[in-house]
This record gives C-alpha cells, structure tokens and sequence, in this order.
C-alpha cells in the first residue's frame, strides 16, 4: 500500500513502547489511529487523549469503522500477539495489508537518515541520549524510542528534520527491516534464545543487521564484541569504549555527584563533557550518542550542552528518592549483563552503603537459559530479594522458577523469594540504604507506592 492510500491504521497491541511511538507518528499525520491492547495502560490512556480509538477486549465488533476498509487501512501487529488473536485472524481472512511494527519502522528509516542504536543493551538510553543531542540542536530530528525520555515525556520526537532516531530492537529479527545511514552496536551478549535458539544465530544477526548500513553511512561499534561486521563498500567503521577505541573518554572525573570527561573523537575533540544523568555506564552510552551526533552534524558546544541538559529515560537508574539517608530507584535491566553494569554503577555510587535489589525475572526461557549468569551478577549486591517470574509472552516451563537464580547466589548473601504482592509489606518493615527494582515485567507498577511508603519514613 502507498503512503498516499493510508486514511487509516489498526494496532493489534498499541500499548506497547514501540507500537505506541508509531501511532503517535500517524496521529500527528491526521490519520485515524485505532488499537487493541490486553490492558489499559499510561500510554494507552494518553494516546487516546490524543484522538486514538482503543479497547481492551479481543472483539472484532469493537473495531472502529473506519479501520475496516482493506483498501485503505494499514494493520500493525506487535511479534508478542498470539497468531489465533480474534482481531488479526479477522484482518487475515478479509485481504488487509498487515505489517509487523518493525516493517512500518523499516519504511520510514528510508525516508530520512536513519541514526539508530542497537545492542543487547545500552540502546535505549544511547538512542535517547542521541534523539535529545539532536532534538535541542540546530539539526533536529523526528525519533522512535524504546523508552520514556524524560527530557520530553515521550517516545516519539516529530520535527521537519531528515534525521530519523530509531532503536533497532533485535527480537524477532525486527532491526533487519532497517535501513541505517549510521548506528551504534552497543553489546551483543546472546538473549532472546527462545527466537535465534543459538548464541551464534544472535551473533549472525547482528552481522546481517551490520549489512543494511547504506554506503556512505557509518557503523559505531563498541570494541571487543563476538560479532564479524559484514558492512558494504563504502560504509565507515569506527569502534568505541568507555578508554579506547576510535571514540572513547580521557581525564574522567567522578566525584561530588558529578562525571566530567574529555569526549576523544576522529571528528574532533570535545573536553568537559558534563553528564546530566551522572552514573558511569553513561560515559559509554554517551560517548556512542556523541559520535552519531557529529556525524550528524552537531557543533562542540550543542552536544556539551545536550549532554548536560539529558535528564534520562523512566526505568532506565531512574532515580525516584536521592537524599543523604538513602536513595531509591528503578531500573528496567533484564538481561544479567545489564544487571552487572546497572549494580557497578550503582556500586561505584555508593561505595560504603549498603544494596538491596528486588529483582523480577522476566520470561521463563530467559530464566532457564541464564540463571547462573543471573545469580552471577546479583551476587554483586548486598542483598537479593527475588520476585516470581513474569511470564510476558511465555507458558510456564516446567521446573523453572527464581528459585534457580535464588539457589546459585553466592552463599552469606542476605537473600529471600517472595510472590509480588508481598512487595509493599517487605519495604514498609524493611531499612534500606540503597534500593533498587530491577525487571521488564510489571514490578514497575509497584515503584509509586514503594516511592511513597519510602518517602513517608
């Protein structure tokens, strides 16, 4: 279907991170936007501020009019949509034009320059961090976020400006329908086993992804990573680190809630970068959002200024209590080697305090695959308290719960498992110097009222 035929647009689990920065995009276009999501949600509640149609129950009689005319409604779908889902069987049988969020992201990266950020982890808040350093500069840009900036309250930035920022998610294989002109690879530890069934199938689709870089584009890629890049003639590479490669960090200095660094770069130098949000894993997030800034165009002093003003992204070390007694915050880290980079911060924050982590695993496969990683990089803390797991998309399977995570802690570890509900009672007769939620799943629902209960002691 051409652009020019779209009068309308379906989601088929619009409350996603990524499907609802798409919807926005349409609203913004003036073009009917209609979606069904299992829950209500923040997002979904402010997009249907925003004239979207949305309801929450899986009936194809609740889908509005206007989105049941095949010659002219696009129907976006989300990987996490079971395939005998009522609404898309409807969709399939009557001849509509069905696309996965990933394919509609994939043609609007071809409309513009697409600066995108991939990698198992790092990429949203190096994406964010990008989106701002551009958004508050002269060049602008539209982008599509994996998270809540908290600099604008949304995933989603429109502007007139050819720069498209988009994180390239890889579940689902869902960044091979991306056509970057520039991206940063941040991590390629193996995750999403229950997709690629292999670590050297993951490593081969970042090799693939690497691939799609147009000539004359560039590829950021952090040193040391397994992954063979397969770029086209044409094509620069540069490598980054937080004190080597192409781009990297000298004179860090961290000190009085503070981190300053000299940004070390082909493009030319920087000295005094100021981070806004000041844990030490965005020294490296920072200095990929950086180079892809000065590819872009930036002057020295609109990206000192961009690094400065950056406020973060919701559930990325976002703080929510900060004070001299104790701090709390929560993280979206799932995956153990963001568990170990979110706890080294967090560490060399807080050196002499004492950590406790509630932690919610996230999907059963990822469970079995990782549980000694898992309990590796808890181990890092004080004190574990493990949740049950979210299943997300997942059945159970069978012997596979946080007690194997719980059962590989390192031992004198202060550690318990309880169910989710016991959450606000364990933090209302608990003492904490520093508390962190860790997880994807729906432990974040429990963070106001745990912000609240804190703050009332």
């Amino acid at each position: 279907m051409k652009a020019e035929d779209i009068k309308a647009v379906y989601f088929v689990g619009i409350g996603g991170i990524g499907m609802s920065a798409i919807a926005r995009y349409f609203l913004h276009k003036g073009i009917t936007v209609g979606g069904y999501d299992k829950t209500p949600s923040e997002l979904t509640e402010k997009l249907k501020e925003e004239g979207a149609e949305i309801h929450y129950e899986e009936n194809v009689d609740l889908i509005p009019t206007a989105c049941k005319d095949a010659a002219h409604t696009l129907v976006v779908y989300t990987p996490a949509i079971p395939k005998e889902h009522a609404e898309l069987c409807y969709f399939q049988e009557n001849g509509f034009e069905i696309e996965k969020r990933a394919q509609v992201l994939g043609t609007l990266s071809r409309a513009g320059k697409a600066l995108c950020a991939a990698g198992t982890h790092g990429k949203t808040t190096t994406s964010t961090m990008a989106a701002h350093l551009l958004h508050q500069s002269h060049v602008d840009c539209n982008a599509f976020l994996g998270g809540i900036s908290k600099n604008y309250g949304t995933n989603y930035i429109l502007s007139d400006s050819p720069y498209i920022v988009i994180e390239a998610d890889e579940f689902d294989r869902s960044f091979h329908w991306l056509t970057p002109f520039a991206t940063v690879i941040t991590a390629t530890d193996a995750d999403h086993l229950d997709i690629y069934g292999t670590k050297e199938a993951y490593l081969e689709s970042f090799q693939k992804y690497s691939s799609l870089i147009v000539p004359g584009g560039f590829l950021i890629l952090h040193e040391n990573l397994e992954m063979q890049a397969a770029v086209q003639e044409g094509v620069t590479t540069y490598t980054y680190n937080r004190e080597s490669g192409d781009f990297h960090a000298e004179n860090i200095r961290i000190g009085n809630g503070d981190i300053i660094f000299d940004f070390i770069s082909p493009l030319g130098n920087i000295k005094d970068i100021k981070l806004g949000v000041p844990v030490s894993i965005n020294i490296e997030n920072g200095i990929g959002a950086m180079a892809l800034a000065q590819i872009a165009g930036l002057t020295a002093e609109e990206i000192k200024q961009g690094m400065e003003s950056f406020r973060g992204v919701d559930r990325r070390f976002d703080f929510k209590i900060k004070t001299d007694k104790m701090a709390f915050l929560s993280d979206y880290a799932h995956h153990p080697a963001e568990i170990h980079q979110s706890v080294k911060s967090i560490r060399e924050l807080y050196q002499d305090k004492k950590i406790t982590a509630i932690f919610q695993p996230h999907l059963y496969s990822r469970t079995q695959d990782f549980y000694k990683e898992f309990a590796d990089s808890l181990s890092l803390l004080d004190e574990v308290i493990l949740v049950d797991i979210y299943p997300a998309r997942e059945l159970p399977i069978p012997g596979v719960t946080s007690e194997l995570i719980y059962n590989n802690l390192r031992p004198g570890i202060e550690k318990r498992m309880i169910h989710k509900e016991e959450i606000l009672d364990i933090v209302s007769n608990g003492e904490f110097e520093v508390l962190i939620t860790l997880g994807a799943g729906d432990i974040e629902n429990y963070v106001p009222r745990i912000t609240e209960i804190l703050k009332n002691k």
